[in-house]
């Protein structure tokens, strides 16, 4: 008899806050989302909320993805942004409400798994993955399993671009982050004396015509990032790249008119496919592979992949 488990994934992100019942294979089969709300334990009372209403009996575990460093295999948040939960015992307090197991995971290293699994880097075992939003993160899989180093390994945001450049949040100069992130795009666009509202979809459009002003917002934007790529590239030697988060899309095309630096550096470079699905799903097949559920064939999940490995 087939194994019907489902898990819950919640994909907490800069402005909404979204949760889904997901199948082994990855297929989302319910849905909620909100407005984030910036207070943590606001934020963790809506999170047992939503699993609240997307709770059902063949619900075996609960996957939450986490901007910021995580420490995955202790389940302990180190740093955050827009929404902080450092500190906070947001796996806990969502086990003791739910009575579910409970996984949080850097919320990109959810997103690659679900790209592995059901996306853009399906069937492949070397994959680096940067998302591109209000900031920039990543997440790596090598040989089916995710790159953590001592616990909070994939800062891709933090490749220094130039050594002298802007002050990062991280407290050094330069990174990829400070340059090739939404806020470095809005920055760029109001440098270059365009107006505000100027969206990346105009950028691009102007600059086909060639606009030497759309141009030049897209050499600064895209040019960092295809250096912290060629980076990452020589430093994994990856499948192939992928580019997700809100931005991920005009990253990708933005790449096109940005050629790789080197010619040992010419990995392939994908969009990612599942959108604001990523986090979700991939929260959800996490928790499945953690606690152990069977998935069918049909997920296309390595078999090898290591999610968590959580100290005794």
């Amino acid at each position: 008899m087939p194994d019907t488990s489902t898990a819950i994934g919640v994909d907490i992100g800069g402005t909404n806050l979204r949760a889904a019942r997901v199948s082994g294979a990855g297929d989302i089969l319910e849905r909620v989302s909100e407005r984030i709300d910036r207070d943590a334990n606001n934020a963790i009372g809506r999170i047992i909320e939503l699993v609240r209403q997307l709770d059902r009996p063949d619900v075996t575990a609960i996957g939450i993805g986490v901007p910021g460093r995580v420490d995955a295999r202790r389940r302990t948040v180190l740093s955050g942004g827009y929404l902080n939960l450092a500190g906070a015992a947001l796996a806990e307090r969502v086990e003791a409400a739910t009575g579910k197991p409970v996984i949080i995971d850097n919320d990109c290293n959810m997103a690659l798994v679900a790209e592995i699994a059901a996306g853009a880097g399906r069937g492949r075992e070397n994959v680096v993955m940067f998302t591109i939003g209000t900031g920039i993160g990543g997440a790596i899989v090598q040989e089916g399993q995710i790159l953590r180093g001592r616990g909070t390994a994939g800062q891709l945001g933090h490749i220094t671009v130039d050594v002298k450049g802007a002050a990062c949040v991280c407290g050094r100069r330069g990174c990829v982050e400070t340059t090739s992130s939404g806020t470095a795009l809005a920055r760029h666009i109001q440098e270059a004396g365009l107006p505000a509202d100027t969206s990346i979809d105009d950028i691009l459009r102007r600059a086909a015509k060639g606009n030497a002003v759309a141009r030049q917002v897209l050499d600064a934007w895209a040019g960092p990032l295809r250096a912290a790529i060629d980076s990452a590239s020589a430093a994994f030697d990856p499948d192939l790249v992928l580019l997700g988060g809100g931005l991920g899309k005009a990253a990708f095309k933005a790449l096109q008119k940005v050629p790789a630096l080197a010619p040992w550096y010419q990995y392939p470079v994908l969009s990612a496919a599942l959108g604001d699905d990523a986090g979700v799903i991939g929260a959800a097949v996490c928790a499945l592979i953690e606690h152990r559920t069977p998935l069918p064939p049909s997920a296309l999940v390595p078999a090898e992949l290591t999610v968590l490995e959580r100290p005794a």
